[in-house]
């Protein structure tokens, strides 16, 4: 049995100021930052990393009883298991000073395609593989207020959570950082010879959708931080959830805009999202970009799939199952995106980490029938993703969290790195026009650097 304990403040300061402030101590970095609402959680150092979450217990430094991560019920992976209906922490507050008791956060970052035999590039190649990280401080910003958590394998000592404390309420304010850039041209002729091997297969009846992505290197004029990139995507114009996986000198960010799974007690929300137009210069010509995006046979086809999927594993595990008949529109910076929202109660016993297996990767990121379109992918990607279109997320000590899916993000070595994005082909796909697309999404990664 692992033993946890955990000792949470509330705490006023500015959640990313805070971070900015003590980051410096800590190599490994966690961030999974929702920039429209407050579910926002950075992690610095590392307590422990799990292979599972069952048979850990966790002890409240607010005197708090002694807790199972891993309650009697578990789910497939022996991980946190759902609470009984209306029994989510929310609900159990029983007075102010019980809403200070969070959990233990736990940050779980996962491949694309955890067992391509194919070597990743040396950045993500450098990322130990492991399931369940635990850092040694959590800053959260929740439904509750925000908090500084601090975790520890033995009694918390009270004079560090107290020098942390007063750290936070001292941090001052973020300084961007703008760092110039190169990106060095990927090959057309590569990129042709991919749509080429896809189409054919999807002429073929072999894969009836599969999403090509493209990796670009770039190189820095000067050094940067993770800190840098992590600051200008949280208050530049990126829509969506910002991530990093910090280990050592190596990171791994982006703002993705793409929720895999939430849950909160029995709640259970995803998304479909698949079809992209440019946005436009003007909301008018956004509007009429969207409308031609929601009338596009191509386009409803590739969202089509995603809704499929979902609505197929969700009828499996959750009951009350609400999943509309049309899409609507997700405007982003620099791309539009057909939007169908997924909502549903997880069945008892069915945890977060079991929903987010069932579900990743859909066909948004991978194709359909998924496992012809990951092996197609092993076979014409002349690289492995690693984190790109991967899984990451959070579960906390109730088995509540989420996980997203990793869009639009890069891996880099604070003098340089590679940025990726993808598109879906269909039957009809035109190569030139996929290939603009894929530029269009790597701005929101290419934002990171201040440009």
């Amino acid at each position: 049995m692992t033993r946890i304990y955990t000792s949470n403040r509330p705490i006023e300061a500015d959640l990313v100021d805070a971070f900015c402030a003590l980051q410096k101590g800590f190599t490994d970095q966690f961030v999974y930052y929702d920039k429209e609402r407050a579910c926002r959680y950075m992690g610095l150092g590392r307590c422990i990393a799990l292979a599972s979450l069952q048979d850990v217990e966790y002890e409240s430094g607010e005197g708090g009883p002694l807790r199972e991560v891993a309650a009697a019920g578990r789910g497939r992976s022996g991980d946190c298991a759902a609470p009984a209906r209306g029994a989510n922490a929310a609900d159990c507050s029983a007075s102010a000073a019980a809403s200070a008791a969070q959990p233990p956060v736990f940050f779980s970052f996962n491949r694309f395609d955890g067992t391509n035999p194919a070597p990743a590039d040396e950045l993500m190649a450098s990322f130990p593989r492991l399931r369940f990280m635990l850092p040694e401080i959590v800053l959260i910003e929740n439904d509750r207020g925000r908090f500084l958590q601090v975790n520890s394998l033995g009694p918390v000592y009270p004079g560090r959570v107290s020098r942390f404390t007063r750290m936070v309420a001292a941090a001052p304010p973020r300084e961007a950082a703008s760092i110039p850039f190169q990106l060095e041209p990927d090959s057309r002729e590569a990129w042709d010879a991919m749509m080429g091997a896809a189409l054919g297969a999807i002429d073929g009846g072999r894969v009836g959708k599969v999403v090509l992505s493209r990796r670009l290197h770039l190189a820095a004029a000067h050094p940067f931080s993770s800190k840098d990139l992590l600051v200008n995507l949280i208050d530049g114009d990126a829509r969506g959830t910002v991530l990093l996986y910090r280990y050592a000198d190596v990171f791994f960010c982006g703002c993705t805009p793409e929720l895999l799974v939430r849950k909160r007690g029995d709640a259970v929300e995803s998304m479909c999202l698949a079809g992209t137009c440019p946005a436009g210069a003007t909301p008018a010509e956004s509007e009429a970009l969207a409308a031609e995006l929601l009338a596009d046979g191509k386009n409803r086809a590739e969202h089509d799939y995603v809704v499929r999927l979902i609505r197929g594993v969700l009828d499996r595990v959750c009951y009350d199952v609400d999943v509309p008949e049309e899409p609507g529109i997700m405007a982003l910076a620099h791309v539009q995106h057909l939007f169908t929202p997924a909502r549903a109660r997880v069945l008892p016993g069915v945890t977060l980490t079991d929903l987010m297996e069932d579900l990743h990767p859909t066909p948004a990121v991978a194709g359909t029938p998924v496992g012809e379109a990951k092996m197609l992918l092993r076979a014409i990607e002349p690289y492995n993703r690693g984190f790109f279109a991967g899984a990451c997320g959070f579960v906390d000590g109730a088995g509540d969290g989420e996980f997203s899916v990793a869009l639009r993000t890069g891996v880099f070595d604070g003098e340089g790195g590679w940025v990726y994005a993808g598109c879906g082909i269909v039957a009809g796909s035109d190569a030139t026009a996929e290939y603009d697309e894929i530029n269009l999404k790597l701005r929101t990664i290419l934002s990171a650097f201040g440009a």
